[in-house]
């Protein structure tokens, strides 16, 4: 990312970033701008929270239908039940976490990671990166074309992110928020529920950077709706480092942003009509 004193507002000058923003903000203002908005936020909330932990999971693999998410209580039978039960804890757990993402996004991570293994994984590497010779155990999390990073590098590339995020930017939020989330994917820093905990993070920097403060702008909704092989597409040109691949990836999760705040939209008219 250079040597430049804000490396992440250097993407923001890419080829069609500009755009994404621009396209992402007019998105979010039409949303917030919405009659319904006025009286009925906190339920538009609830809906958005729900729907995106849905996307969420069906992103890893676990794609219910909404109405089986919304009736569903036992989430510990099998490996899809375990995802959608850790994409709804997280979703619920992201809107706590804005303070200590802003003083320690390392603690931030570490809890999430926590939050989703919710006692399925091993006492003593849940909440934390993993170490040498720890393995990755993520069945419905489809990324193994790319290459595992060595524990040392995870951790040198998370002190490195953490740094970033401490230090300020001038960059857009949907900048920061795809960076956060490529990097956590990329990375794969814990030994379960990586995906899941990506786009928890992504969740936490769209809402605690005041472009989305009252979270109904479900970017796992877009995420999944654009689908795993765009998803995986987008995701090897962040890995790539290349501007061209840095900026296909961020828009692509602009994109993704855009289709969230549409179904947060359709939510609004719906509990207009008197239909939800």
């Amino acid at each position: 990312m250079g040597t430049t004193a804000d490396p992440l507002a250097v993407l923001g000058s890419l080829p069609g970033v500009a755009e994404s923003v621009d396209s992402v903000r007019k998105a979010v203002d039409q949303v917030y701008g919405h009659r319904v908005m006025r009286r009925r936020s906190d339920e538009v909330s609830s809906e958005a929270a729900l729907r995106g932990a849905r996307g969420s999971a069906a992103l890893s693999g676990a794609d219910w239908a909404l109405e089986e998410v919304r009736r569903r209580s036992d989430f510990s039978s099998d490996d899809e039940s375990r995802a959608v039960g850790a994409a709804l804890r997280l979703t619920a757990e992201a809107g706590q976490l804005l303070s200590v993402w802003r003083q320690s996004p390392l603690q931030a991570l570490a809890r999430l990671h926590l939050v989703a293994a919710g006692g399925t994984s091993p006492d003593e590497t849940v909440g934390r990166p993993r170490q040498a010779g720890e393995k990755v155990e993520e069945p419905l999390l489809d990324v193994a074309e790319f290459p595992l990073p060595e524990a040392a590098e995870v951790v040198a590339r998370l002190d490195g992110l953490a740094d970033l995020l401490l230090s300020g930017s001038e960059a857009p939020a949907l900048v920061v928020a795809a960076i956060v989330h490529g990097e956590l994917l990329c990375l794969r820093p814990f030994g379960s529920y990586n995906g899941l905990v990506a786009r928890a993070a992504q969740r936490v920097v769209l809402v605690g950077s005041g472009l989305d403060p009252k979270s109904i702008c479900p970017a796992e909704v877009g995420h999944a709706e654009l689908g795993r092989a765009d998803h995986l597409k987008a995701l090897r040109g962040y890995a790539s480092g290349t501007p061209d691949g840095m900026a296909a990836w961020i828009s692509h999760c602009g994109q993704a942003v855009g289709l969230g705040v549409r179904e947060s939209v359709a939510v609004c008219e719906a509990l207009q009509r008197g239909a939800a």
